[in-house]
């Protein structure tokens, strides 16, 4: 066998492994999301049919309403926005999970970082699938405590190590910043000027992470390709 055909051999034997993979992620991911789409939808049920605690359609209509035009644009954005960096199993358990922006995200930045995978590419789908699946045991792992003795630690914390808690989201994303500016500085400036334009806007509508997000996209490309041109 030569060389040529070896190599060839081993392409074709990763590529059916993928395929494989991909059938795998798909049906459970299918299965298990629509598990838990059917249990957080029994709770209501129960109360409203059950128990008589149906507070009407009219008020459930209007809350839907006012909920979806807050929140529309994430539920169409944040699978096209993550889905390069999480990959296809990465995005099934991130949002079985929660928690995407402040754990799976990042975890996922994290894993694709230690072993020098890049985002949107088969090593890094992996990488980022296997450290949100560590972050959501530790997750777990960390919470269950959490709960039952959370109200306790924090009657005991120091007031000022309390006010210190709000700082805990912003230094997670300024990590990732951090963490990507050092290979695309270009990308991380552009980040900031559209995030520090929008939150300087009088339009409260555009003060949105997805907004950013997708602004910050559509620039970057813009720019890639006008220096490619030129």
């Amino acid at each position: 066998m030569t060389i040529n055909e070896e190599t060839n051999l081993k392409e074709k034997k990763a590529v059916q492994g993928m395929d494989a993979y991909y059938d795998q992620a798909h049906l459970w991911g299918r299965l298990t999301i629509w598990m838990v789409i059917i249990l957080s939808v029994l709770l209501p049920l129960y109360l409203s049919f059950i128990l008589g605690f149906h507070p009407g359609w009219g008020p459930i209509i209007a809350a839907y309403i006012a909920y979806a035009a807050l929140m529309g644009l994430a539920w169409t954005m944040e699978p096209i926005l993550y889905f390069p960096t999480l990959g296809v199993s990465g995005t099934y358990l991130a949002f079985l999970t929660g928690n995407i922006s402040n754990m799976c995200l990042p975890s996922a930045a994290a894993a694709q970082h230690a072993i020098g995978a890049e985002p949107g590419t088969k090593k890094g789908e992996v990488a980022a699938t296997l450290g949100i699946g560590a972050a959501s045991l530790m997750n777990i792992v960390i919470l269950i405590p959490i709960i039952f003795g959370g109200s306790y630690l924090l009657s005991v914390l120091p007031e000022e190590a309390q006010s210190m808690l709000q700082y805990i989201l912003p230094a997670i994303f300024g990590g990732i910043l951090g963490q990507f500016a050092i290979k695309k500085p270009r990308y991380a400036v552009i980040g900031l000027a559209v995030a520090l334009s929008i939150m300087l806007s009088p339009i409260g509508a555009l003060k949105n992470i997805f907004v950013a997000i997708l602004i910050t996209v559509l620039v970057s490309i813009y720019l890639d390709k006008k220096i490619i041109k030129a």
